[in-house]
């Protein structure tokens, strides 16, 4: 099976160790992995902001880009979720629709594709869990706290394939920290006192790092933390697995 890596922008231009973790994890494991160039952002910032018809040239340039691969795999909740359940939508009458199918995040693809057993090195550090929302209620990640389904989370079953590692979840273990893409730029102060609170949950547990699957909470929690000297690191779950590699 052939896998393009999608590197989203913002993991590019700001957490590119986290990109550069993905493809070392995701070689190590014998995969065929490419990492295409001239990939640019999937289109989610212009569509969350009421812009999608901006969004619909980069979904057909994505859609051509990643087209030959089997799986589109990204270190990113949200930008996953955007062009699995947009994309269809985006490109319904003008581009046939095939990486929606493809696409999925590289939590999912570790537990459900490639159904990952064991893994290299260590991680001697007590982590508190950060289950964000697109990756519950879109990807499937984690189950919901609202629904009265069987309780599952494919990121702690991972995780817990590390050697050393001690996962912990906060109190109200889903609930959103305040991000939401563009909600943290026109409800500022709701979006802060959200991330305050969960950050705050998150040091409530014991653990020296806050983990999860998307950059874009992690980023937004860290923010929040430096600012108000809250003393806890925030890594990226796919960082802890590629750890010692």
């Amino acid at each position: 099976m052939k896998i393009g890596l999608f590197i989203p922008c913002y993991v590019d231009a700001v957490y590119p160790q986290v990109g550069v973790a993905t493809y070392k994890l995701l070689k190590h494991l014998g995969l065929d992995v490419e990492y295409p160039l001239n990939q640019t952002c999937c289109g989610q910032p212009m569509a969350n902001a009421g812009f999608e018809k901006m969004a619909v040239p980069l979904a057909e340039k994505f859609e051509d880009l990643f087209d030959k691969f089997d799986y589109v795999v990204a270190p990113s909740v949200s930008c996953t979720a955007f062009v699995k359940i947009n994309y269809p939508r985006l490109l319904e009458g003008k581009h046939t629709c095939k990486t929606a199918d493809k696409a999925m995040d590289v939590v999912e693809f570790l537990h459900d594709v490639v159904k990952v057993k064991s893994l290299p090195g260590e991680f001697p550090h007590k982590v508190s869990l950060h289950n964000s929302c697109h990756g519950v209620r879109e990807l499937g990640l984690s189950s919901p706290s609202e629904m009265n389904v069987g309780k599952f989370n494919k990121i702690k079953d991972l995780l817990e394939l590390k050697k050393g590692i001690t996962v912990l979840e906060p109190e109200r273990k889903d609930e959103c920290c305040g991000f939401g893409g563009m909600f943290a730029v026109e409800e500022t102060a709701v979006s802060a006192q959200m991330g305050y609170d969960k950050v705050k949950r998150h040091i409530e547990t014991g653990a020296e790092y806050v983990t999860g699957p998307d950059c874009s909470c992690l980023m937004h929690m860290a923010g929040v933390a430096k600012k108000r000297d809250m003393a806890i690191q925030f890594i990226h779950a796919v960082e802890i697995l590629a750890a010692g590699l």
